[in-house]
This record gives structure tokens, C-alpha cells and sequence, in this order.
């Protein structure tokens, strides 16, 4: 296996055992893809949920620009709901599993059909 297949595997770990879901791999993977490179940079592939402006990031370049949402407060929203699912106590948020419950949340797994 290569490095982003152990990091997938991470992935699915953390949506096991930190947000209580049984991840559909086959997302799971392609969401990781689509996150690039940013999955081997130790600080880009976290999102630090303390930080505005990181998560104005994750609305405006994965929710607005990736998923074609409509900009609003529910955007914002889900955002925080994901991260507390995910725990905010958690030091590590992997954007990677971010991206993908908030791909489960709007039901757009359709854009990496």
C-alpha cells in the first residue's frame, strides 16, 4: 500500500471510532483524492477548527466553490456540527474526513461520481 492508502485507512479509523459512522470508502477515497497534495503537508491536511478564518476556507473553497452550495448561514452550520461530531477536543481534524462528512451532510456524493 502507498501513502495515501494508509492515510485512507487513517481516515476511516477516525469516522469509525471518533464520529460513530461507517464510511463509505469508495467516497471516502475519492474525497481524499480530491484533496491533493494538501494530505501529506502535516498542516494543511488538518483544519483548525479554532480559526475563523480556516473555517471561512473550508466554506468558501470546498462548500461554495467544490460542492456548488449557495453561501448562507447553514453553511456555517454544518461546518460546526461536523466538528463537533468530530470532536472539538480532537487536536487532529483530517480535512480529508471534514470534507467528507460535510459531503455526506448536503448529500452531494454525486460530484465524485
Amino acid at each position: 500500500m502507498g501513502k495515501r492508502d494508509d492515510l485512507i485507512v487513517q481516515y476511516a479509523d477516525d469516522l469509525k471510532n471518533k464520529c460513530g459512522m461507517d464510511p463509505d470508502m469508495d467516497l471516502l477515497t475519492k474525497v481524499t483524492i480530491g484533496c491533493g497534495p494538501a494530505i501529506y503537508n502535516a498542516d494543511a491536511s488538518t483544519v483548525a477548527a479554532t480559526q475563523e478564518s480556516e473555517l471561512e476556507t473550508v466554506k468558501t473553497n470546498f462548500l461554495i466553490k467544490k460542492l456548488g452550495l449557495e453561501d448562507g448561514p447553514d453553511l456555517m452550520a454544518a461546518i460546526n456540527s461536523v466538528i463537533e461530531t468530530y470532536g472539538r477536543s480532537e487536536r487532529n481534524k483530517y480535512r480529508a474526513v471534514v470534507y467528507y462528512m460535510l459531503t455526506k451532510h448536503f448529500k452531494k456524493e454525486a460530484i465524485y461520481g
